[in-house]
């Protein structure tokens, strides 16, 4: 590889750097990913502009705890295989969080107290690319077996980071997933063009490779019960997600029109791979769509129907509209609450902030406009209540809603009940510092404690209670 003469000062010469994206007139043509590549010299003075900072606050920041500093100065010296393997001694899936992460570490980088963080994420992402193609992540057999066998319910991030570290300390571990293929929302909620799931798939073949078994299929709580897994399994780690949308509970809900987001989004991500969907497609061709929610969620549902050929796209939020700086209340390190694009931003729609949904109006049980209030916050002695804005009602028309206003708390119903897990008044699991419930030898992670999170902090939750796990096991 060519050696480039950059100093470790690099902040002081070169200017972030984004990977390149094709045009939006291109992209909105497929569903397919849209970023590019660097070259060897834009990696390396990427990688040059870290500090590496006596503190570097960007492992605080990252849920994850990874070693930055470090894989971006073997980056900037081009010793791609060393970057990789630090990368993966705190991260199991790096291809994931350097595509989808909202880089929280980059939020933290002490460079981005008065200038443009360094492009932690797009380094890590193209560390991980560079190390599948060159063949550097292979299969990591356990070297012994323990004849302990495991359970994991649920393959989202959450349950792939435990099966994976469980299956290597040399346990059985079994992976019971109800879709038709492992990866949860990773494969089956978030869209194609931010994560293409060929990248899932070679994990989920890396993982098989490695003794990990997937049982897809099977709805457990249903198909198999927790007294027959207590039976099977020496321990079980819940990693089921916080599956249950929040609804909006106004006249006229049940009009034909009105849909949660993960099925518009579960139904395309399976028509891209090919398979069959249950139910009609919910489609947003020549549609005015709006959409209900101003998070990640509604952000894919907009570029999903940007794709489907929609004639009109809004994106409703009942928060008031960010500040475009950090405000004197929300300092650096701190997350920014800040106002934020996406990639689904820049290719169309339009965005409304403090809008309230009051009813949902149709003719013959078929959805045709929504009735919305305009509201605002009032702060006081450090909270804020909503207020209606005097006779600011409006109706718009629209064909198509998709309800993206997050998720509740994880399915009581089913293995929940049948284990007889404790849950905290939201509803998610409860469990102890190793990640045990109060079922001795049930373990949970992921959002199904957390509540409603980042992959990312899906990855360390499910790393965490493999520890937990490994722990335990060593007991029996």
């Amino acid at each position: 590889m060519e050696v480039f003469k950059l100093k470790k000062s690099g902040f002081t010469q070169f200017q972030r750097e984004l990977l390149p994206k094709t045009t939006i007139k291109e992209r909105l043509k497929h569903f397919n990913e849209f970023q590019g590549n660097w070259t060897d010299k834009q990696s390396s003075e990427q990688g040059s502009r870290c500090m590496d900072c006596s503190v570097p606050f960007c492992h605080n920041a990252c849920p994850l705890g990874n070693l930055i500093p470090s894989w971006n100065n073997l980056v900037y010296s081009g010793e791609w295989e060393k970057a990789l393997n630090i990368l993966h001694s705190t991260n199991n899936f790096p291809e994931f969080t350097g595509r989808i992460c909202p880089a929280p570490c980059e939020a933290s980088c002490v460079l981005n107290i008065n200038d443009d963080p360094v492009a932690i994420e797009h380094i890590e992402k193209s560390i991980a690319d560079r190390g599948w193609e060159n063949g550097w992540i292979t299969p990591i057999k356990p070297t012994t077996k323990t004849g302990k066998n495991v359970a994991i319910i649920g393959s989202g991030p959450a349950g792939l980071a435990a099966a994976q570290l469980i299956n290597r300390a040399g346990h059985n571990t079994t992976v019971f997933e109800r879709s038709t293929k492992p990866g949860g929302l990773l494969r089956f909620g978030i869209p194609d063009f931010k994560l293409e799931k060929n990248i899932v798939d070679q994990r989920i073949y890396q993982m098989e490779d490695e003794g990990v078994l997937f049982k897809n299929g099977i709805n457990v709580g249903y198909d198999i019960s927790g007294s027959e897994l207590l039976q099977e399994f020496d321990a079980i780690c819940l990693t089921g997600g916080s599956t249950v949308p929040r609804d909006l509970d106004v006249p006229g809900r049940d009009l034909d029109g009105i849909h949660f987001a993960m099925e518009f989004l579960v139904q395309q991500n399976k028509l891209n791979s090919g398979e069959e969907i249950s139910s009609s497609q919910i489609n947003a061709k020549g549609k005015k769509v709006i959409i209900l929610g101003g998070g990640d969620t509604g952000s894919d549902c907009l570029g999903t129907s940007l794709r489907q050929e929609a004639s009109e796209t809004t994106q409703f939020e009942i928060m008031p509209r960010p500040p475009d700086q950090r405000t004197t209340s929300n300092p650096w390190p701190e997350w920014p609450l800040i106002m934020r694009s996406s990639s689904s931003h820049e290719e169309g729609g339009s965005r409304e902030y403090g809008i309230m949904t009051t009813q949902f109006l149709g003719v013959d049980g078929k959805l045709e406009a929504l009735e919305c209030v305009k509201v605002k916050w009032i702060n006081n002695s450090g909270s804020s209540k909503m207020e209606v804005v005097p006779n600011s009602e409006f109706i718009i028309k629209s064909d198509l809603v998709l309800l993206a206003m997050g998720f509740l708390h994880p399915e009581g119903s089913g293995i929940l009940d049948q284990l007889g897990v404790e849950t905290d008044p939201r509803g998610n699991v409860i469990t102890n510092q190793n990640k045990m419930t109060n079922i001795e030898g049930v373990f949970a992670g992921g959002d199904m404690v957390r509540g409603q999170s980042l992959v990312v902090w899906a990855i360390a939750e499910g790393r965490n209670a493999a520890k937990g796990v490994n722990a335990y096991l060593k007991t029996l």
